[in-house]
């Protein structure tokens, strides 16, 4: 969530607000398992982490069906245009609908139609609004009409129905991250020669696992992207990797700025900077762009051999009012202004437009707001994994 005192100066209640998201974004895992207690494992499957616009099928595509209040029927569109649907579950992935009884679909549409009687949930539009005031935290709508419905813990995935299908060849430009060895060479080297790898992690609660069904303690427990990255890259390369993440949930760039001590002593390899999401509550350009080549500067200075990742953030729900919407785009440019060798931009904020041309906020989102679900998770470390690894290793 956004945090003022890391931004453009607002009140004290927005303060205490930022404040109590961070401290139980951060803490809840803590309070849910025993010391001698292992949490559940999530299971690891490479095809989860295929890049979704790569091959023909795409895997666990996330949707929240919405009903028309009109007609009482409820639909929901994935991406691409299916050729077959090859099973629909729920988030947790426990249970299985049937095709006929739970869903419908026409071949080549990118839509799925619920019968009556259907066992998948689903919400009216107004379902994913409240009265103004009535939610711990005030998330006015953009068109007056109350607030969006938040969403803190995985209330979000709940609603939300997992698609696999395969699809026919890509018929939208999409704005892909293609491989380039000599973007961060260093790293790819050390990845190919199974050589030990060390990556810090800094950035807001996107990065700290906000909303990932790890952080909520329930199936099917995966981790925020952070995590994913030394999992996947384990399984592909057979490397050691080592990850710190220093992620605080409320933060942006200037916090950032002032943990650069912290990313140096931990002697990285790789460091992913992952800002932006708070900053747009009314930072500049300009004074983003700022901030940013700074910490990379403090860093390269100390350790010259290391490499970055530049994350531009997925977008928020257009209908928040407390964001200048029009930054994300201008803080997309400014990171790709800051692209050199070793610098790399993994590039989530065009993703993200082209995801909200054809699918809703709600379908992807963890919160409602301004966090990913476990499908956005994995888009975030599907666009990161895809600088380091050669399409033909995927």
């Amino acid at each position: 969530m956004y945090d003022p005192r890391h931004a453009v100066p607002q009140t004290i209640s927005w303060r205490l607000v930022a404040c109590l998201v961070a401290i139980t974004m951060m803490r809840l895992p803590l309070s849910l398992w025993a010391e001698d207690d292992a949490p559940p494992r999530w299971e690891y499957e490479p095809k989860l982490l295929q890049p979704f616009w790569r091959g023909d099928t795409v895997w666990g595509e996330s949707v929240l069906f919405i009903t028309d209040e009109r007609t009482g029927q409820a639909r929901a569109s994935v991406l691409f245009p299916i050729l077959e649907v090859l099973s629909v579950r729920n988030s947790a992935g426990n249970v299985t609908f049937e095709a006929g009884r739970d869903y419908v679909w026409e071949a080549k549409s990118r839509e799925l139609v619920l019968p009556p009687n259907s066992r998948i949930p689903a919400r009216t539009p107004a379902e994913l609004r409240r009265p103004a005031g009535s939610q711990k935290y005030r998330l006015t709508h953009r068109d007056g009409n109350g607030e969006i419905f938040f969403g803190a813990k995985l209330e979000y995935a709940d609603m939300q129905t997992c698609i696999t299908y395969r699809h026919g060849p890509l018929t939208t430009e999409w704005p892909i991250p293609k491989f380039d060895p000599g973007a961060l060479p260093r790293t790819v080297a050390k990845l190919k020669a199974q050589e030990p790898l060390s990556i810090v992690v800094l950035g807001d609660s996107i990065s700290a696992g906000a909303n990932s069904s790890q952080l909520g303690a329930a199936p099917p427990y995966q981790p925020a992207y952070p995590e994913l990255l030394p999992i996947h890259w384990q399984a592909l390369f057979g490397s050691t990797i080592q990850l710190h993440n220093l992620s605080v949930g409320g933060t942006s760039t200037d916090w950032g700025l002032a943990q650069t001590d912290k990313v140096v002593a931990l002697h990285p390899d790789l460091v992913i900077l992952a800002f932006g999401m708070n900053d747009s509550a009314g930072r500049s350009a300009d004074a983003y762009r700022t901030n940013i080549d700074k910490m990379v500067s403090q860093i390269e200075t100390a350790l010259p051999n290391a490499e970055f990742i530049l994350v531009a953030t997925m977008l928020a729900n257009r209908g928040w009012v407390r964001l200048q919407h029009d930054l994300f785009p201008q803080y997309r440019e400014a990171l790709a202004s800051l692209r050199k060798p070793g610098v790399a931009l993994a590039d989530l904020t065009s993703i993200w437009t082209n995801f909200l041309k054809l699918r809703q906020d709600w379908d992807q989102s963890g919160n409602g707001v301004n966090h990913p679900n476990d499908f956005g998770h994995r888009v975030y470390a599907q666009v990161i994994s895809a600088l380091l690894i050669e399409p033909s290793s995927q």
